[in-house]
């Protein structure tokens, strides 16, 4: 029987669980090494390695989701409804981001680089000063919503695939599926990180390149966009993805391991020619791997429903839309305080999520302008727009 068209709800369950990761993640940059809008007077070389670590995966991850949930979308009706759903539940929020608590971020920020003293009432009228670029770099204006920028490249993709994916759910199909049916053969799964290198070789050095939210630059995350969309496409791919779970785990641990030590030791003279040869290759195939495990497992595990999975599934985009504002204003003033760091993460997270849960269930969730404005669709019965199932919450 094909149950291509059925319900996954892994998916769902996976989804949530990757943007709760990107949450878990932007908690670790006040205390790295690197730039960010607001640091910690300690860092530590631990957060870093923990976020080399989730950029493996995450935002290929979340790319993989969300290609897959277009293949689910694009049965919903034809372009125009299509394009109509990705305006109302992609644009409109980013829009009101970018107009709204994108500046209170990059206020944040400019007051602890000491490149402004004030209000943030008296900031507003500067935030259009300048193109934002990054943390201390450029103007004011943050064009791309600051972590938002996932809205809009998801958009963009949208656009640009449509065509290819409304052929290949068409007269295409059997192309699909002949892709499908070979990738399903044994062990053939992991060829699907030569897209990837051949990618990587194109864009080495170039533009692209150096655009890289995430760890991995705009041309690699059309590749996930559009591999999730093959994927979730054919059962017996899905069903080798699943046998083969442990298998994915074990490759992705060795692969991530030998990573992360060239990664650690990239300063070392002895380590420095062999990485530069093998450290996208692995990184490539360890991508994959972790991939192949959370969807295996997913599949194996969390393919069910409960009223858990119904309230997070409708929370997860104003939750991903808020977190990284609500994260920055909470952080803002418990970096100051004279208490162990560990235990500033800990209260971060903590107040940090309870902060976001209550903005979202107080002021969003009942109300449709504001359910509209967050890109979730309108509560039955009144008079809103009605966006259909979104790609980041299908």
């Amino acid at each position: 029987m094909d149950t291509r068209n059925a319900r996954k709800y892994y998916i769902d369950w996976l989804r949530v669980l990757a943007i709760l990761s990107v949450f878990v993640y932007h908690s670790t940059k006040f205390f790295d090494p690197g730039n960010w809008h607001i640091k910690n007077a300690t860092t530590f070389l631990e957060a870093r390695g923990v976020q080399s670590f989730m950029e493996i995966w995450m935002m290929p991850f979340i790319f993989i989701i969300s290609g897959a949930s277009v293949y689910f979308a694009m049965d919903k009706g034809g372009a125009g409804k299509f394009f109509k759903d990705k305006v109302l539940r992609l644009g409109v929020p980013l829009l009101v981001g970018v107009f709204t608590h994108a500046s209170l971020q990059v206020y944040l920020e400019r007051l602890t680089h000491h490149q402004f003293s004030g209000s943030y009432f008296e900031f507003l009228p500067h935030y259009f000063d300048g193109i934002y670029i990054d943390a201390g770099v450029g103007g004011n204006f943050a064009w791309a919503g600051m972590h938002l920028w996932y809205l809009l490249i998801l958009f963009l993709f949208c656009l640009l695939c449509y065509p290819m994916f409304r052929w290949l759910k068409g007269k295409g199909e059997k192309v699909l599926s002949n892709v499908g049916n070979f990738l399903a053969l044994p062990v053939t799964i992991y060829l699907l990180a030569i897209p990837l290198n051949l990618v990587e070789m194109v864009t080495s050095d170039t533009p692209v390149d150096r655009l890289s939210p995430g760890g991995w630059n705009f041309a690699m995350y059309l590749c996930f966009f559009i591999l999730g969309f093959v994927l979730i496409s054919s059962d017996r791919l899905l069903a080798r993805i699943q046998q083969m779970r442990w298998p994915s785990l074990g490759v992705s641990l060795a692969l991530t391991a030998g990573y992360m030590l060239l990664i650690i030791n990239i300063n070392n003279p002895a380590y420095t020619a062999m990485s530069e040869g093998l450290d996208d290759p692995i990184l490539n195939f360890a991508v994959w791997g972790w991939i192949f495990t959370f969807l295996g497992f997913g599949m194996q595990r969390l393919n069910f429903s409960n009223p858990a999975l119904k309230y997070a599934n409708e929370a997860v985009l104003p939750f991903y839309i808020l977190h990284q504002t609500v994260l920055l204003c909470v952080g803002y003033f418990i970096v100051q305080w004279a208490i162990p760091d560990v235990l500033k993460w800990a209260l971060i997270v903590a107040i940090s999520f309870a902060s976001i849960m209550g903005i979202y269930e107080l002021l969003i969730r009942r109300f449709n302008l504001m359910r509209v404005l967050f890109g979730m669709k309108s509560l039955p019965g009144q008079p809103a727009a009605q966006p259909s199932e979104a790609v980041l919450v299908r």
